[in-house]
């Protein structure tokens, strides 16, 4: 089946939504916790704000998987940018009133904005044909591009912006960016949820029991979860720790940039990739890559060369375990159950990535740089023994044992 100017209209679409989202949280993470300490009653409380976003992703991933499958994806993501414009207002007045409450709430609203962006990348494997998939997440993910470029920018020249509140400016972008995206995802051109319906019957749905004994499940679901969980981990405490090391904002946003760089860069050849090598080899390569951004983390000097060596390294893994991990999840369950298990598999993901932003600080704190760098490790090995365990049960699957 050929692919239509309609998917390639969809794909370019949710890219850019992508994109705009991105900035947005790139530059909610650049700052949060940075903010976050000045705000904040007790250094320990510096990334709550990031948690609190992370902590409304929780609460709201599910409920807003199975809300778009009653209202549509393109009224859910709609819903989801309004909250980013809330959020960015929000942020700013808690700024310019020094009240750490507010700023909370406002990192609140960007979660709200998250639970429902985060299925941009389901939504492309949902209006593709099967050949086209892994290529549609893939360029789906190529909107973080552009965010790797202008979140830390946005983090770092537009502080002063209004000069009667100082860090305020970014946030005032974000409420622009947030409803730029909505006038974007209005354009989608996605099936009615009755027509959902109609090409998947709900009694094709299984149990949720029964879909998780698919070997592919729980992998899936690890290899997001860990490999999200890690990148946050690390986006929100680096900042913290060059800062108490006396690196500038200037450095912290080249630190951020080539992380973010190296997550989305490779989207324009990771679908190629996968098509070419394997999904199973793309996802092993991931795991290999960000065990090693945790040894250069741990045994390279306290200088800004390390921390970008690092950081490089950790961006080409998220990329090779997200994207790989999204197209091994669409092929563990039918179009009924499409509602369901994303929403499952985006929960999990953001219960671990709330746990290491609320800990991040006392992680820091408790542990040094280096051995956070050492016990972040640890996840990702899960993550190739579930991997592992896979590919086993394929080979036997494969020889009728």
């Amino acid at each position: 089946m050929s692919i239509t100017q309609s998917q390639k209209t969809n794909v370019l679409l949710l890219a850019g939504g992508q994109g705009l989202f991105t900035i947005v949280t790139i530059t909610i993470m650049t700052l949060s916790s940075v903010i976050g300490r000045q705000l904040a009653p007790w250094p320990e409380l510096a990334t709550l704000p990031a948690a609190m976003m992370m902590f409304a992703t929780v609460l709201t991933t599910l409920p807003a998987s199975l809300l778009m499958k009653r209202i549509g994806r393109r009224r859910g993501f709609i819903m989801g940018t309004i909250n980013g414009a809330i959020g960015g207002l929000v942020c700013f007045f808690g700024v310019a009133t020094e009240s750490f409450a507010l700023f909370c709430l406002g990192n609140f609203f960007i979660g709200l904005y998250q639970s429902f962006a985060m299925y941009y990348r389901f939504a492309a494997a949902d209006v593709t044909t099967a050949e086209f998939r892994s290529r549609a997440v893939s360029y789906v993910m190529t909107g973080g591009i552009i965010a790797a470029v202008l979140g830390p920018i946005n983090a770092r020249i537009t502080l002063d912006w209004v000069p009667a509140v100082p860090y305020g400016g970014p946030f005032l972008v974000i409420l622009a960016l947030s409803l730029l995206a909505a006038f974007l995802v209005n354009q989608i051109d996605m099936p009615e949820p009755d027509l959902q319906a109609n090409a998947a019957p709900p009694a094709a749905a299984r149990p949720l029991r029964v879909i998780a004994t698919h070997p592919g499940f729980i992998p899936a679901v690890l290899c997001s979860s860990i490999c999200f969980s890690f990148m946050a981990l690390y986006i929100t405490v680096t900042p913290l720790a060059m800062k108490d090391l006396g690196f500038s904002m200037t450095d912290i946003a080249v630190v951020t940039q080539t992380q973010v760089l190296a997550m989305f860069g490779p989207s324009f050849i990771t679908g190629a990739l996968i098509a070419r090598i394997g999904l199973n080899r793309i996802l092993f390569s991931g795991v290999v890559l960000m065990t090693l951004a945790g040894l250069i983390g741990a045994f390279s000097d306290a200088a800004l060369p390390g921390y970008i060596a690092s950081r490089l390294a950790l961006g080409l893994g998220w990329n090779f375990l997200f994207v790989g991990g999204a197209v091994l999840l669409s092929t563990t369950h039918n179009p009924a159950e499409r509602g369901k298990v994303q929403g499952i598999n985006d929960q999990v993901m953001f219960i671990l990535v709330t746990i290491g932003c609320l800990g991040a600080a006392t992680f820091l704190s408790a542990l040094g740089w280096r051995n956070l760098n050492l016990a972040a490790m640890a996840p990702v090995l899960l993550v190739g023994a579930a991997l592992t365990r896979m590919v086993m049960q394929q080979r036997r699957q494969a020889s009728g044992h």
